[in-house]
């Protein structure tokens, strides 16, 4: 069996499991585990494959690459990695599709729970030694939108027919069949923002997708309208939403992705805005099934040159 060299740059790769390096390794196979961007990139040159995490693989990285087979990303997104230099210079790149759904599907409903009970908020009064009682939103029976009914957009709309939340969704690509069956239907974008209490976005960045949610859409929604994101910052034009909050256009909103850092964003200073770093994956089950997948993607590629989860 062919041995290589493989390198680990997901930082939380191991987390939930530190058997699959183990794995690696006992098959024969080199295991570089850089801590840096700096040691990323001096060891490119060494690499057969890639287990990619949220760093950046541009086109001069990939240069570099010379032995590089495939780099295979622990996780579904891949909009770091220049796709299109991948697939000229040879390079396979895959993902996890489906190894997060539950877990993403679980947080955006725990976003807007604690949004709309304003949970966070309550939490800090007591940690001051305030007993205040904060009046929130109710989600049994109130509508909720769902931009993307992919695979995790699915996962919400069951969990939130516990609710008996009515139901709006859009969707370039819609399944008429499932949503029919949690009483749902399709309607155009005016209308899911100006009837939906609560807006959930489950839609990749893309061209069309950037800053999809500014400020003309915010105008629209309903003065105690929840929106929440687990999907990709750049969705939402986080400036609009900054002015959405503070005059009281919408109630609140639920994020776990940003452009950007976190700490650098005005929406950190607002009490009606729960920020989580990018964490909608970061369960044992998903974490493990996530590792397990991409080396399944990795060793693959390595010995037959492709595989179903292929990108580029």
């Amino acid at each position: 069996m062919n041995t290589y060299t493989i390198i680990c740059a997901a930082h939380s790769f191991t987390e939930p499991d530190a058997t699959v390096i183990g794995e690696l390794t006992e098959a024969g196979h080199r295991v570089l585990l850089p801590k840096t961007i700096e040691e990323l990139t001096a060891m490119l040159p060494e690499a057969d494959g890639i287990i990619a995490g949220q760093q950046p693989y541009t086109a001069d990285m990939m240069r570099s690459a010379k032995k590089l087979k495939v780099i295979s990303v622990y996780g579904v997104g891949c909009d770091k990695i220049d796709l299109s230099f991948a697939h000229q210079v040879g390079i396979v790149v895959t993902n996890t599709p489906g190894a997060n759904n539950e877990s993403v599907a679980d947080l955006a409903i725990a976003l807007m729970l604690a949004a709309a009970r304003r949970i966070p908020e309550m939490d800090a009064l007591i940690r001051e030694g305030r007993t205040t009682r904060l009046v929130g939103i109710e989600m049994a029976g109130a509508t909720l939108g769902v931009i993307g009914t992919g695979r995790i957009g699915k996962g919400v709309i069951r969990r939130s027919h516990g609710f008996d939340m009515g139901l709006l969704c859009y969707d370039a690509y819609p399944d008429e069949e499932y949503v029919k069956i949690y009483g749902g239907k399709y309607v155009d974008m005016d209308t899911l923002l100006r009837e939906s209490d609560f807006i959930t976005i489950h839609a990749p960045l893309t061209d069309k997708t950037r800053n999809l949610i500014g400020e003309g859409e915010f105008k629209k929604m309903k003065p105690r309208a929840i929106i929440v994101n687990t999907a990709r910052g750049g969705i939402i034009d986080e400036d609009a939403l900054y002015r959405a909050l503070t005059t009281g256009e919408i109630a609140a909103a639920g994020l776990d992705t940003t452009v950007g850092f976190v700490k650098d964003s005005p929406l950190r200073q607002l009490p009606n805005c729960v920020l989580l770093p990018h964490a909608g994956a970061s369960t044992f089950t998903s974490l493990e099934r996530m590792a397990r997948f991409s080396v399944r993607n990795l060793l693959e590629v390595l010995g037959t040159g492709s595989c179903k989860a292929r990108v580029n």
